[in-house]
Order: C-alpha cells, then sequence, then structure tokens
C-alpha cells in the first residue's frame, strides 16, 4: 500500500496559495490548507478535493497571533501524519502612501504574519522533518526581496526576510535532509494588490503574472532541489536579474516608479520616466549578457536559474 505524502500550505483559500495546493494535490500529496476566513477555505478544500481527488483538511487559523500558529500546528499534528512539504505562503502586503501616512497598526500585524509567524510555523514543523531526516519547504518570498520598496517599504523587507531566511535554512538544513526553495513572484493576478491599497500605481493597474504558473514554476524548483526561482514570465526574471546590476538607490527609484501612488489633486500618475529608463536599460543590458552571465558561478549568476 502506497501511503500518500502530505503538504500543508498556508494562504492556501486563494492566489498563489490555492494554485501550489492544486499542483500538490494533482502530484499525489493529501492537502492540508490554512486561511484566516472559515467559509472560503472550507470552499477551497471543496473545490480542491472534486478537481484532485485527494483528502484535504482546512484549518481556519489567525496566523498573526502566537496562539493562532500553535492551534494551526496542533491541527496538523492530530493527523498523525508526517508534513513531507511546508508551503509557507500566507503573507499581505500594505502600501498606498508613504511610511508618514500608512497604519501603523496593518504594517505590525504585516510583520506577525510575514515575519513572525513564518519563523514560529516553520520552527513547529522542521523539528519533526529533522528527527525524520526529509522533508521540504517552500518559502513564498517576492520579486520584491530582492530591492528596496518605497511606498511598499515594510513589505519589501519583510520579503527580504523570509529570502535570507529561506537561504541560510537551505545551507543549515541540506546535510539534513532537508531542501528549501525560497519562490519569488513578481506582480501576480490576485487580490493582493486591491487588500494592499495599492490599486491606481503602476504596479497596481499593470499586467501581472498568472498564479497558476508562478505556482507550477514553485513547485518544480522545489522538487528540483533550487534554492529558489523567480517566477513566472520572461520580463518578471530579467528584472529579477537586472537587480544584480543596479545599485539599491537605483533599485529604490526603480521601485518608488512602480509603487508611488497617483496624487490625490488630480488624478495623475506621479512621473517615473527615470525610474522606467533604469529599469528598460537594466533589463536591456540583461538581455544581452544573460548567457555568459547564467554559467557565472557565485551569487550573481544564481539570480539566472530558473
Amino acid at each position: 500500500m502506497t501511503i500518500r505524502q502530505l503538504a500543508v500550505i498556508t494562504g492556501g483559500s486563494s492566489g498563489i496559495g490555492l494554485e501550489l495546493a492544486r499542483q500538490f494535490g494533482r502530484n499525489g500529496h493529501d492537502l492540508v490548507i490554512g486561511g484566516r476566513d472559515p467559509s472560503k477555505l472550507e470552499g477551497a478544500a471543496g473545490l480542491l478535493r472534486r478537481e484532485t481527488g485527494r483528502d484535504v483538511t482546512a484549518v481556519p487559523a489567525d496566523l498573526t497571533k502566537p496562539e493562532g500558529v500553535e492551534r494551526f500546528h496542533d491541527a496538523v499534528v492530530r493527523l498523525g501524519r508526517p508534513v513531507d512539504v511546508f508551503c509557507a505562503n500566507a503573507g499581505v502586503g500594505v502600501g498606498g502612501g508613504d511610511f508618514s501616512q500608512t497604519d501603523l497598526d496593518a504594517e505590525l500585524a504585516l510583520i506577525d504574519l510575514n515575519v513572525r509567524s513564518q519563523v514560529h510555523l516553520t520552527k513547529l514543523i522542521v523539528r519533526d522533518m529533522v528527527k525524520r531526516g526529509e522533508g521540504r519547504i517552500l518559502f513564498t518570498a517576492s520579486i520584491s526581496g530582492l530591492m528596496p520598496g518605497p511606498f511598499e517599504t515594510v513589505y519589501s523587507a519583510s520579503k527580504m526576510f523570509i529570502r535570507s531566511f529561506a537561504e541560510a535554512l537551505r545551507n543549515e538544513l541540506a546535510p539534513k535532509g532537508i531542501v528549501v526553495t525560497a519562490l519569488l513572484p513578481g506582480p501576480t493576478e490576485t487580490n493582493f494588490f486591491h487588500r494592499a491599497g495599492m490599486e491606481g500605481t503602476p504596479v497596481g493597474d499593470g499586467p501581472k503574472d498568472d498564479p497558476a504558473e508562478v505556482a507550477r514554476q514553485g513547485y518544480e524548483a522545489l522538487m528540483a532541489d533550487k534554492h529558489h526561482v523567480i517566477a513566472a514570465s520572461l520580463k518578471t526574471k530579467l528584472q529579477g536579474a537586472a537587480t544584480n546590476l543596479m545599485s539599491d538607490p537605483m533599485l529604490a527609484q526603480v521601485h518608488r516608479g512602480m509603487s508611488e501612488p497617483k496624487p490625490a489633486r488630480d488624478g495623475q500618475a506621479v512621473s517615473s520616466v527615470g525610474a522606467v529608463a533604469l529599469m528598460g536599460a537594466g533589463l536591456a543590458l540583461v538581455a544581452l549578457l544573460a548567457s555568459s552571465a547564467a554559467n557565472r558561478s557565485g551569487r550573481r549568476g544564481d539570480y539566472y536559474r530558473t
């Protein structure tokens, strides 16, 4: 009798998290999905059961609170099955203004979810993986984690933390049989920009990647034991590669051009010609150098891996 593996996915009721659940379900995993809204989460679980034919357990939990993390983990433990895959996907964004204007409570809640809960839940799950000498962890970071993020200051910093956290854990845990991969999506067609208050920004109103394709690339990177993947479109991959060719001040200006809200007084977008020109120049240079850069050893070349 073949025992099916179990994949645990936080933020699994919609967006990239739901698509990750689809990927693992279609590839033979039973699923545990977490989310804050019980009705939305159960709806996603029912959809996944119908589509994949797998066992799907919905565990509502507010991961912004330590007791919510503990309750979620306790529910997983009560299933009596080892966690073979953990997708640390839950996260939120806060934008819509500069740091002096944005809501402090929302930003502290963002830190609680994007940073503190990831450390807390990963600590609980990874201990059992280490005891068994096997397991896989996929962290959903962001291409924003490769650059300073004006008008998303706290969000971008949180994703920089997750990217660094994932890379360090990968190094620590590889000798113990644990695979750790970071998924770095670009702008993706989810409800993220609405919830983050970023409608009316160039990035919020611009073209976005398909979450199903982002999830597919994340799944394949994890199963192939890659340390990270920039997903999903060629444009996003080139933007990620271009971050290695620019200074932090240049990257901050590029990000500002994408995330700064339109002025309320006239509804016109802030001019971002300089930022667009910088990114355009970087993309052009990447396109010319991609073949040779992909073969370089070390950190710079690694960012061309998919």
